[in-house]
């Protein structure tokens, strides 16, 4: 069943809508600005339903906030260096908005930033944007759908699809932070995580990749067997010194490029009994523990701390436009950009 409510009103006098998706088990509520996950409730091993998800009660803080709470970040997530890059000879320029490098195309444009339109069904809402050639120096004018969907075994479903007119760099992701304790319950370091990731791509300064695929064994990276996200977080290793914690991505061991569904993470809180799955047919993902969150008052009057919150973002691997034995994020007007992935909560 899908409900359909006011949000709010954007600074420019832009009417918001969310919308509330439920099947009796777990719920979620998006909304059209950013085509934004706001909520996602669901039952702990008592069966008590709360908000696993980070963010605000009003719409006014997602139109300034600047650590994309729930958004669908694109057309470019993640990090492109020098903030250019080539398709067919042809260099273009993104926004150089952190140093010299180029952060989530934007901060103030880009798809988390537009209001999308809308369809819905009965366990679905679909957005829909186009997005103009040239927009934040990207090519093509592009058409992008992402759809939210509930599945049978109690998955937040997230399909996205992109055309465009010319070869495009596109990599679009969720941003959603986590808690599996519950959106206020702070720090996540007891939070188990296992992730089928054997190697990941090191990084160096400014969080660019180095070009090398580096296996996990022996290095605070390895979680190919479940261990506390907060056990390594702070070791003395040159990679979290670099970015204050885990913002890396992960090479997901069973990606084909075939578009089979992959599962590749299980998170489990001891504390709250709930579980998530996550699945993709993308190559990699960027686990990131929130360790530049920003002191903000969250919702229900929350003070939200560093680290108290995750993200599991699936991806092409990061800057990969620049390495090109890795699989490619360029698309269009012959090739359609289209990936899933799946978050499904359980409770031991």
């Amino acid at each position: 069943m899908v409900k359909k409510e006011h949000f709010g009103t954007t600074a420019d006098g832009r009417e918001v809508s969310c919308y509330i998706v439920e099947n009796g088990v777990i719920s979620f509520r998006v909304m059209d600005y950013g085509a934004i996950l706001l909520n996602v409730w669901a039952p702990d091993a008592k069966g008590r339903k709360e908000d696993v998800v980070l963010g605000f009660d009003t719409l006014a803080p997602y139109e300034t906030q600047l650590d994309n709470y729930g958004a669908t970040v694109g057309p470019v997530a993640n990090r492109t260096a020098d903030a250019t890059f080539e398709i067919d000879g042809q260099e273009y320029h993104l926004p150089a908005n952190e140093g010299v490098n180029n952060l989530h195309t934007s901060a103030t444009e880009g798809l988390h930033h537009k209001l999308w339109d809308v369809l819905s069904g009965e366990d679905f809402v679909t957005f829909l944007c186009t997005v103009p050639d040239g927009e934040c120096g990207i090519p093509g004018e592009r058409h992008f759908v992402v759809t939210y969907s509930l599945t049978v075994d109690n998955g937040i479903r997230i399909h996205y699809h992109m055309t465009s007119s010319k070869k495009t760099y596109v990599n679009p992701t969720n941003h959603t932070y986590f808690n599996l304790d519950g959106q206020g319950a702070g720090y996540i370091g007891d939070t188990v995580l296992e992730l089928a990731c054997s190697h990941y791509t090191p990084v160096r300064k400014g969080a660019i990749p180095t070009g090398e695929i580096a296996t996990v064994a022996g290095t605070p990276l390895d979680f190919t067997r479940e261990k506390p996200i907060g056990r390594d977080i702070d070791a003395d290793n040159e990679q979290l010194a670099l970015v204050g914690g885990y913002d890396h991505n992960f090479v997901i061991d069973g990606y084909t490029g075939g578009g089979d569904l992959v599962h590749f993470a299980t998170a489990y809180s001891e504390r709250s009994g709930r579980q998530m799955d996550v699945y993709t047919n993308l190559p990699g993902v960027q686990f990131y523990t929130g360790n530049s969150m920003s002191s903000v008052i969250g919702k229900k009057g929350v003070q939200y701390v560093r680290r108290g919150a995750f993200c599991l973002e699936t991806q092409y691997y990061p800057d990969a436009i620049h390495e090109k034995d890795w699989p490619q994020p360029v698309f269009g007007p012959d090739s359609v950009y289209d990936s899933v992935t799946k978050y499904v909560f359980s409770v031991r």
